[in-house]
């Protein structure tokens, strides 16, 4: 399947703000059908839109009405629902990924779901979180994903070594494994979402954080993502790739071991003769977390105006995130309930992917502790990957980032 984690626009707020007023201030501007309901999602790939289609017909069937699904690129769904706020015709479920949703929050374009009776019974804090902004509870997950460690069983058993767990044994296990035109490893540094996705989990289990880019932890961080490249173990094109191009070095046996997402787990599967083994981000030093950020879509309600449709939209929500439905959509996508009773019945259906359940249990939201800001910290980071990975040092790379983050440009 194509990859999952699509880099996205960052829309100002100051546009999202006047857009959403505007449409909120009018109310909702058409008439609709009343048993019609329209969910907006990204869900482009044919398997994805295919399994919503699925759920959708039995969450309309269940509550008595027709559920309409449309889908547009991930990158395009903040702009589609912005384009939609300004002729007045907004979804009636909108499908955010869970680090835009607080710009759209923050202007005032959600229902906070609680006031729509929704609770978060069962779900982790730490999914909570994901789907809240300024601790209100906007966006209902149905299954979460955080990234790994893949790697290639027959590469690693044939050269006797065992699968890494901390930066020093990743080290030196990727350089023993780099041989002929296999590195060792293949993650994404790219200058987009993708390279500061796939950061978080080094810059946080080094004790790095998004509020101060230019402390010495998350300077750590860099480094060591550095003295890969430096070892020859990781590929200098790293900081042009995304994860699907990660993910087709490794089915290519052109990288022994990646740092990548369960999105890739179906065509990993598709390619025979092809072992993977999945295992936890190695940390710094034994015994610490392994801190990864959590991914994924949430379910939003659209502030419209129209208080009974919101309530369907709400009841809609709930059967789409209901345990059984999270279980199923969790099944076909290889991603993990977001409800912790859901969860555990899906680890017993795959126990091959406990290491990726062990992974979102520590796992946390990029948008946590910034909100909206999140957008402007990404774009520094990916500007200093750009510049520290191809020569400037990791602390100069940083402090720029960091005034960077700070002014909002």
């Amino acid at each position: 399947m194509s990859n999952r984690f699509t880099p996205r626009v960052a829309v100002p707020l100051t546009v999202v703000s006047a857009l959403i007023g505007g449409a909120v201030l009018s109310g909702c501007g058409q008439q609709r059908d009343p048993d019609v309901y329209t969910v907006l999602n990204s869900s482009t790939d044919e398997s994805y839109h295919r399994w919503d289609a699925q759920t959708l017909a039995r969450c309309g069937k269940r509550l008595g009405v027709t559920i309409e699904q449309q889908s547009v690129p991930a990158s395009q769904v903040m702009t589609k629902a912005l384009r939609m706020a300004s002729s007045k015709s907004l979804p009636d479920v909108l499908q955010l990924d869970a680090s835009e949703m607080p710009t759209f929050a923050d202007a005032g374009g959600l229902i906070p779901l609680k006031d729509l009776g929704l609770t978060t019974k069962d779900i982790p804090e730490g999914i909570v979180d994901f789907g809240s902004y300024e601790g209100t509870y906007y966006g209902a997950a149905r299954t979460v994903n955080t990234l790994a460690l893949f790697y290639n069983k027959d590469t690693l058993d044939k050269a006797g070594l065992k699968v890494p767990t901390t930066w020093d044994e990743m080290r030196e296990t990727a350089k023993q494994l780099t041989r002929g035109k296999r590195y060792g490893l293949a993650l994404s540094a790219g200058g987009a979402e993708d390279g500061v996705f796939q950061f978080t989990p080094f810059m946080w289990s080094n004790g790095g954080d998004e509020t101060k880019l230019d402390s010495p932890e998350v300077a750590g961080a860099l480094d060591y993502w550095k003295s890969l490249l430096k070892d020859g173990s990781l590929s200098k094109s790293t900081v042009n790739w995304t994860q699907a191009d990660v993910n087709d070095q490794f089915m290519a046996g052109n990288a022994a071991m990646m740092i990548n997402g369960p999105w890739q787990v179906e065509t990993l599967n598709s390619k025979k003769g092809l072992h993977w083994g999945i295992a936890e981000i190695p940390v710094p030093t034994a015994g610490d977390d392994s801190v990864g950020p959590l991914g994924g879509g949430v379910l939003t309600v659209p502030n419209t105006g129209d208080d009974a449709r919101e309530k369907m939209s709400a009841k809609i929500i709930g059967c789409m995130s209901g345990e059984r439905e999270q279980i199923t959509y969790a099944l076909n996508s290889w991603m993990v309930p977001a409800n912790a009773k859901a969860a555990a019945e899906w680890r017993r259906k795959v126990p091959e992917l406990d290491a990726l359940a062990d992974q979102v249990a520590t796992a946390r939201s990029r948008t946590a502790k910034l909100g909206a800001r999140w957008s402007s910290v990404s774009l520094a980071l990916q500007s200093a990957f750009q510049s520290a990975l191809t020569g400037e040092s990791s602390e100069a790379a940083l402090t720029r980032a960091q005034k960077r983050a700070t002014s909002g440009n």
